[in-house]
């Protein structure tokens, strides 16, 4: 009940004349929590950033799926090889003008562009150990069916130089399925993951990570990039070392012409030390997912990837698998080459040992780094029954089977015995199930020779000056003998950089530089 003139509700009345909560006689409890504020305060600051951080991440995450493009998997061949031991992971870099890349490279904005460079990872099954192959350009290989934007395939296209697969059906974001397709024709190795980055990316890249360290054997002018120009221009870089980032890095990794012969190969070298660079800085900053996302945000703006990579989570989930690669065991090795023309050749069977020597996971000193211990001894080479003379007999070989290595092998063999292998690749039909040996007019008597190595064969009388081996089901290794490669062949290990060598070491090819 209350007074007249006392119009204070009841309640308040009340907490009125208690005294305050939690208050002793002397103020004690009061101290204890005044004490504890500042902890209160703290922990409620840390649990704020946490939650702020959790919802950033989540945001970036969404950003970088929403950034993240993908090329159509229906591009892939029927015809795949089966999956092997580690991981294969082809890299192309687009020289793309289109979507802004013209302001970097220049030329039309409307050049959808070609495979500027190409590499395949191979990552071991211990994830312990990797090697990149690069493929240079100019290199003449098979370019199986690709299809195109109507929904057709393309027809198998012998002799062909590597990067123009890349422009096969001119759609604006190029034709990554068609390289891929074309590198599993090549190496008989199924390809897991295809990532293609164009100039816009590469340049993000490297100023996300705040430079990369480059060396040049010596001084280069404007005209050593641009050889179109009649002068020689400013200079853009000196010699020794020096970081790079954006346009100034892809103009690094874009010299051909002023340094050593000024070919590709020459190029290939230095691109193969700048990626050893850009491993090293990634690795000093921390292969942490926090660290990573920055550089993947950049990089996704530009990137297209394989239909398996198109998630952020999957993007670096694969980046996360290659932190505990020691950088002297990530090596860099070109495709074993040789000059044909202009254009670049494929020395076999340097090459179809170099690719079987991955499929069985071995490294480039032949240890086993499939992630288990091998009990089995390397098969030792067979005396075959009968020498048979290969010398000046060429001679192309291609798999007619769905098992995959039966052409190197076979190469392997004819190598050994003197004949000269001008390539390897699947055949369009892989349903042979024996061997066949087909001729050109007058070359009967050399394919009757390399037909006593292939005891089931038959002869095939065909047009063209050639002489092919297209490897059968009943075809076995053991009935004329042959070596399984088990490491990588001396011709390319020897030429090997890790990714811990000298920044300044074995930057060109030729007599100059």
């Amino acid at each position: 009940m209350t007074t007249r003139g006392d119009h204070t509700p009841p309640a308040r009345r009340r907490r009125r004349a208690e005294p305050p909560r939690g208050r002793g006689a002397h103020g004690g409890r009061a101290r204890r929590g005044r004490k504890r504020g500042p902890l209160r305060t703290t922990m409620l600051i840390a649990l704020t950033v946490t939650v702020l951080g959790v919802a950033g991440l989540g945001w970036i995450y969404l950003k970088l799926n929403g950034d993240i493009n993908t090329f159509d998997g229906d591009g892939l061949s029927q015809h795949r090889p089966a999956s092997s031991k580690g991981e294969n992971v082809l890299v192309i870099g687009s020289d793309a003008r289109n979507d802004g890349n013209n302001a970097l490279g220049g030329g039309s904005k409307d050049d959808i562009g070609r495979s500027d460079t190409a590499f395949l990872l191979h990552i071991y099954a211990d994830h312990q150990h990797a090697i990149a192959v690069s493929i240079p350009r100019d290199t003449l290989v098979t370019i199986p069916p690709c299809k195109l934007p109507d929904g057709g395939w393309t027809r198998t296209q012998a002799n062909t130089m590597f990067n123009s697969a890349f422009s096969v059906g001119q759609t604006e974001k190029g034709n990554p399925a068609c390289t891929q397709n074309t590198v599993e024709e090549l190496t008989g190795l199924r390809v897991d993951h295809t990532i293609v980055v164009d100039f816009k990316g590469f340049a993000a890249l490297t100023d996300v990570v705040g430079g990369v360290k480059v060396c040049l054997p010596q001084d280069i002018y404007e005209g050593d990039l641009n050889p179109h120009r009649t002068t020689k221009g400013a200079l853009i870089f000196h010699k020794g070392e020096q970081t790079v980032s954006g346009q100034k890095a892809l103009d690094y990794v874009r010299i051909r012409h002023g340094i050593g012969d000024g070919s590709d190969i020459g190029r290939i070298k230095r691109q193969q030390a700048f990626v050893s660079s850009l491993l090293k800085q990634i690795k000093s900053d921390g292969f942490t997912p926090t660290k990573l996302l920055p550089l993947a945000n950049a990089a996704a703006k530009s990137m297209t990837v394989d239909p398996g990579l198109g998630t952020a989570s999957r993007l670096l989930s694969f980046a996360m698998n290659l932190k505990d690669i020691d950088l002297h065991n990530t090596k860099f090795v070109t495709i074993p080459w040789r000059y044909q023309g202009s254009r670049v050749a494929i020395v076999e069977p340097d090459a179809s040992q170099l690719w079987a020597a991955l499929k069985a996971d071995r490294t480039i000193d032949g240890k086993n780094a499939s992630g288990k211990k091998s009990t089995a001894k390397p098969p030792a080479s067979a005396t075959p029954s009968e020498t048979v003379p290969g010398a000046g007999v060429n001679v192309a070989v291609y798999n007619g089977t769905t098992t995959d290595g039966l052409a190197a092998t076979a190469a392997s063999t004819l190598t050994q015995h003197g004949f000269t292998v001008t390539s390897t690749a699947n055949a369009s039909d892989r349903q042979h199930a024996t061997t066949v040996i087909q001729y050109g007019p007058g070359l009967e008597p050399q394919a009757e020779t390399v037909a006593k190595l292939f005891p089931d064969a038959t002869l095939e009388s065909i047009g063209g000056p050639v002489v092919n081996v297209l490897v059968g089901a009943s075809y076995k290794a053991g009935d004329v003998g042959s070596a399984t490669p088990t490491a990588v062949p001396s011709s390319v290990a020897n030429e090997a950089r890790s990714a811990d060598d000298n920044l300044c070491s074995n930057l060109s090819y030729g007599a100059r530089g």
